[in-house]
């Protein structure tokens, strides 16, 4: 994008009341979203790779977990929020980098950034997603911003945009490594649609030749917290703490590459018990539910990223449907907290977490049973 476009005015919020009266629940963010966006950016944000397995087992792995609640525990007071990258957030959630942001409200992901920092969130922006890094720190530079990366370029090319970031303020960096090669999005191929980004899209040559040695790169030449998005086994998480990784991103890109790969909630332990505190931990895939957050970081997470969620929610009201949700969310968490018998998060460990098996057949709606949209197709 030219440096010179301006931010484009953010959507007016003509969708919430003094009182929030339009969204009360988190799926109506999804039915509001299906009136205003297209069906190539509806598909966009629900589909996955070829056969949507991993899609699903994303959903299932999560729907896998039952809670084990404690009783008369004093309950009262119960706080939502976390301390991380020195900051207070309302609560341990990071808006996962999502490119073409400006698909579902005209000023992209300026609107993401300061929807979670007036909300008290964090926003990783996704270096394919418009304004751009300079622009969206320019609109919400008191929010807790992070900036993600797809390798385009050589040596010089990740340098510069590294340097950007510290320059502009960026609490850590994030290399995504698990789209060496770009997938088969069959809701794209069967309507023979090319999205435009993936027209004007130049060097993936360099992203499939992405190795640990920029990793290094990175570590050697750069004070900021590096955070890699796409860890899937023990093995890679090791060689991540050999290389002095700050946080490990536990990730199968909602889906949307491996087809037939592991639920992140099916990863997660195996990565906690690899790490042993020596990294912080992320992660994202199907989390949409402030119970898929108490899930999460039960099992062992700092953080957990909302992917689809934060789409809908800007497709419904932009800003201020990114705050809301927010909202939403963190009541459902401190619901969630106060009944399982803890007052925080701090409270939280594996005790309070036991097998289960799902009631129902998951899918990128299954966690909202009262949406209703027509045509329900995913």
């Amino acid at each position: 994008m030219n440096e010179a476009t301006p931010i484009r005015p953010a959507r007016k919020n003509a969708e919430l009341g003094a009182s929030d009266e339009k969204f009360q629940n988190l799926h109506e963010f999804i039915s509001k979203a299906r009136t205003n966006i297209n069906q190539n950016a509806w598909d966009y944000i629900v589909g996955g790779a070829e056969t949507e397995t991993t899609l699903r087992r994303n959903r299932m792995a999560l729907d896998e977990i039952a809670f084990r609640p404690r009783v008369l525990r004093d309950v009262s007071r119960v706080d939502a929020s976390v301390e991380r990258f020195g900051r207070k957030m309302r609560l341990p959630v990071v808006l996962a980098p999502v490119g073409a942001l400006e698909i579902f409200d005209p000023a992209g992901a300026a609107s993401v950034t300061r929807g979670a920092g007036s909300f008290g969130a964090a926003h990783m922006l996704s270096s394919v997603s418009e304004p751009g890094l300079e622009k969206v720190a320019d609109a919400a530079p008191d929010a807790l911003r992070m900036f993600q990366l797809y390798v385009r370029g050589d040596d010089a090319f990740v340098e510069d945009h590294v340097s950007r970031a510290i320059a502009c303020r960026y609490t850590a960096f994030c290399l995504t490594v698990d789209t060496a090669h770009y997938s088969r999005r069959e809701r794209d191929i069967a309507k023979r649609y090319v999205r435009e980004s993936r027209i004007r899209a130049t060097g993936g040559d360099y992203q499939k030749g992405l190795s640990w040695r920029t990793v290094k790169l990175i570590k050697d030449k750069f004070e900021i917290p590096l955070i890699i998005k796409g860890i899937a086994t023990a093995e890679d998480a090791q060689i991540a703490l050999d290389h002095g990784v700050d946080w490990i991103y536990v990730s199968n890109h909602g889906g949307r590459q491996l087809d037939h790969g592991r639920g992140a909630m099916h990863v997660l332990p195996e990565i906690v018990d690899a790490v042993k505190g020596r990294a912080k931990i992320m992660i994202d895939g199907a989390f949409c539910r402030g119970t898929d957050i108490v899930k999460a970081i039960a099992s062992g997470a700092d953080l957990v990223g909302i992917g689809r969620l934060q789409c809908w929610a800007l497709a419904a009201a932009g800003e201020a449907g990114i705050s809301r949700m927010l909202e939403l969310l963190e009541d459902e968490v401190v619901r969630c907290l106060g009944l399982l018998g803890v007052t925080s998060f701090a409270d939280l460990d594996r005790s309070c977490l036991h097998p289960a098996s799902p009631t129902n057949m998951p899918d990128v709606f299954s966690a909202f049973p009262l949406l209703d949209i027509e045509p329900f197709r995913y």
